[in-house]
């Protein structure tokens, strides 16, 4: 189960290459149901997503790279492509800080998971986080692969 909620960016905060980052590239084989391919840094990940907002089901399963590049030829609508930055917010929760590449850039998001419905409701967001955009399916990378982009 994923419990997560989305952020738009206030304010980047300092030293943002002091923290832990990933590249990131994913493209969707299905958006209803959502059927991801993931490339982080050199793992490779399929991953199935149900429906839902700040609840819903994910299953990450490993892929080799031959396999993501085969499935990648399959994929519909944009190859979405970001830096990952991972920043603690505290001992137990992590803001995950997309900056995105390719035609979305420009764009930024910040993500952050919870052990729980109640955790996420009762988070307080720092002073550097924008507008909570956890129920605006707009914000929903499966929802950019299929926004029509000039390129």
């Amino acid at each position: 189960m994923e419990i997560e909620r989305k952020f738009t960016i206030k304010d980047f905060p300092e030293n943002l290459d002091n923290f832990q980052s990933h590249e990131i590239e994913q493209a969707y084989l299905s958006v209803n149901p959502v059927v991801r391919i993931r490339k982080s840094d050199d793992e490779y990940y399929l991953t199935y997503k149900g429906s839902g907002m700040m609840v819903r089901e994910e299953y990450n399963l490993p892929l080799n790279e031959h396999s993501y590049y085969h499935l990648l030829k399959k994929a519909d609508g944009n190859i979405i492509s970001k830096t990952r930055y991972l920043i603690p917010l505290n001992e137990h929760l992590t803001a995950e800080l997309d900056i995105f590449h390719g035609v979305f850039t420009g764009m930024f998001l910040i993500e952050v998971e919870f052990a729980s419905t109640e955790e996420a409701n009762n988070f307080t967001p720092p002073d550097w986080f924008g507008e909570d955009v956890t129920r605006d399916p707009r914000y929903h990378n499966s929802y950019l692969s299929s926004v029509i982009t000039e390129k």
